[in-house]
């Protein structure tokens, strides 16, 4: 079965990352890897975390399985997260959320359970966008196309043309939009923006799927997913994949959530019976453990409140980190949009020559997209970081 198999070429992100393992240099700086890192250059366990995990080990009953939703507890928890709570849609039971692995688990699922509804259906996303939107997607048998987003000239967002590709779609298309921190870009839609999406969705009568996979990390809780609540406030239907690898540092835990909005509470209870038994054809049962970290620190009021104070000086030092390289980079032109910009991730706008140069003489490695993440500088890297940067340009 196995031997006319060929080798496929590694993945851009993994073989970049064994690249950089290999590298012997002792300065050599990794800005390709998604993660966050702290100023030692670490990814930390944050100590919110470590408490909730303590709190389980001892209280931990049962390893048995907590069926294919997940945890209701947890369920709750990250809808009143991603809408905010008391929001009318949760109260009205038009919203349900399932507990899946991962963000990506939660893209996969939205994709089996679009097919299950409409086996053609077509589903809009950015250009750029992550990379991993595309096998998730279109793994799932559905149509993709792309709209236009990025202006690569300015990197910023080029709406005029975004709002003219989604002309092109048809009535019951999937709009794939990213609730904040755009990937791999960085810059994300204003709110008088959201609202004239919003506008289209509702003219058009498309179906708005929303990839929130860095609530907290652009600007705080509430402003990140201020657009999303907006959108979620006008259309009668919705769909939202969320993850807690990043805001929570779960990474490895593979802690998700995939949330329906419903026009009718009896639309969402009908709807949710068949996506759950999308689930149950898939993996069946999601994992419990980083759920239970998240729901024990969102439902304690001290743990919650630690968490968001590490949350929130994530946020400001990426936002701290934006300014200070855009400064530094300022000799070799103007990298404004740098500072302007939210979430881990820029373009830099250099050729592939140019990030190859940088590998090879300077041991800084980013994709050849030039793509950094901005999390992955610190004091002590950045200078020499933008010193060679302006070498090359």
């Amino acid at each position: 079965m196995f031997e006319g198999l060929e080798q496929l070429p590694q993945d851009p992100i993994l073989q970049l990352m064994q690249m950089y393992r290999d590298d012997s240099r002792p300065g050599k700086v990794d800005l390709g890897i998604g993660v966050y890192k702290d100023d030692a250059g670490n990814t930390p366990i944050m100590a919110s975390v470590h408490e909730a995990e303590r709190r389980l080990l001892e209280g931990e009953t049962t390893k048995s399985y907590v069926g294919p939703a997940g945890s209701a507890g947890f369920n709750e928890a990250m809808a009143r997260l991603i809408l905010g709570d008391n929001n009318s849609l949760i109260r009205d039971g038009r919203t349900s959320v399932i507990q899946t692995p991962g963000g990506c688990g939660a893209l996969r699922m939205a994709a089996e359970f679009f097919h299950l509804c409409q086996p053609d259906t077509t589903v809009w996303v950015s250009t750029p966008t992550w990379a991993n939107h595309m096998p998730l997607l279109g793994g799932a048998g559905l149509n993709i196309r792309e709209y236009a987003y990025l202006d690569r000239e300015t990197l910023t967002v080029d709406f005029p043309a975004m709002l003219e590709s989604l002309e092109s779609a048809r009535a019951g298309d999937v709009v794939l939009l990213h609730g904040c921190c755009h990937n791999p870009s960085g810059a994300d839609l204003t709110a008088d923006q959201w609202q004239a999406v919003t506008q289209l969705i509702q003219r058009k009568g498309l179906l708005p799927f929303v990839d929130m996979a860095y609530q907290g990390l652009g600007e705080g809780l509430d402003p990140d997913a201020a657009g999303l609540r907006y959108l979620a406030s006008q259309v009668p239907e919705m769909v939202v994949a969320a993850s807690c690898s990043k805001n929570f540092g779960l990474y490895r835990e593979r802690t998700g959530a995939l949330m329906l909005i419903s026009e009718t509470r009896a639309i969402n209870t009908a709807a949710t019976s068949q996506l759950l038994s999308v689930v149950r054809s898939h993996y069946s049962m999601p994992p419990a453990h980083g759920a239970a970290i998240v729901e024990t620190i969102l439902d304690d009021d001290a743990l919650r409140a630690g968490w968001q104070h590490e949350l929130g000086s994530m946020c400001e030092r990426i936002l701290g980190l934006r300014h200070a390289f855009a400064d530094a980079l300022a000799p070799a032109g103007d990298f404004g949009f740098i500072a302007r910009q939210r979430g881990m991730f820029s373009f830099l706008g250099i050729t592939p020559d140019q990030v190859r140069q940088l590998r090879e003489e300077h041991g800084i490695y980013m994709l050849e997209s030039s793509r950094v993440n901005v999390a992955g500088l610190n004091a002590q890297v950045l200078p020499g970081v933008a010193q060679a940067i302006n070498s090359v340009l």
